[in-house]
């Protein structure tokens, strides 16, 4: 795992983060690597690159992005104003699972989480994806919560 490195994101990244995510077959969340999609890929990256609670990172070996996930640091008045670290749209290539990558990514973002005196770090799984969510409990993760959405458009 000491070969791979976790850093922030540049604009330069998009391409391979947009390729991961539409060869997800299970996600369903309609990403395409189709040109006529480019801007609004790269304007969805500038508001998290401008975002004060939201960061963006790709785990690399040799230059190469191997996976990606996102954190934003969501603050409530609950737990007398607890601060709660969410990392989101984890994503690791599929020719490079089983390598340490997907764990790497998960600590750098617990590390994160406690160097933003986070009270938690929180993240949610797609139902389907069994072998995330053995993976997330094997790093100290348990189901907690019932998560539901409601699609806008």
């Amino acid at each position: 795992m000491t070969d791979i490195h976790i850093r922030t994101a540049t604009a330069d990244d998009i391409p391979a983060i947009v390729a991961m995510f539409a060869s997800d077959e299970l996600g369903g969340h309609g990403d395409s690597t189709d040109p006529q999609y480019a801007g609004r890929y790269r304007d969805a990256f500038d508001r998290i690159r401008t975002s004060p609670n939201d960061t963006l990172y790709v785990a690399t070996r040799d230059g190469e992005v191997l996976g990606t996930f996102q954190t934003t640091l969501v603050t409530t008045l609950t737990g007398q104003g607890a601060s709660s670290l969410m990392v989101e749209a984890v994503h690791t290539r599929s020719d490079c699972r089983g390598q340490g990558v997907g764990e790497a990514m998960i600590r750098h973002a617990i590390a994160d989480g406690r160097a933003l005196g986070a009270r938690q770090v929180k993240l949610t799984s797609n139902a389907a994806r069994l072998d995330a969510h053995r993976f997330y409990a094997r790093l100290g993760f348990s189901p907690s919560h019932v998560g539901f959405k409601l699609i806008l458009g």
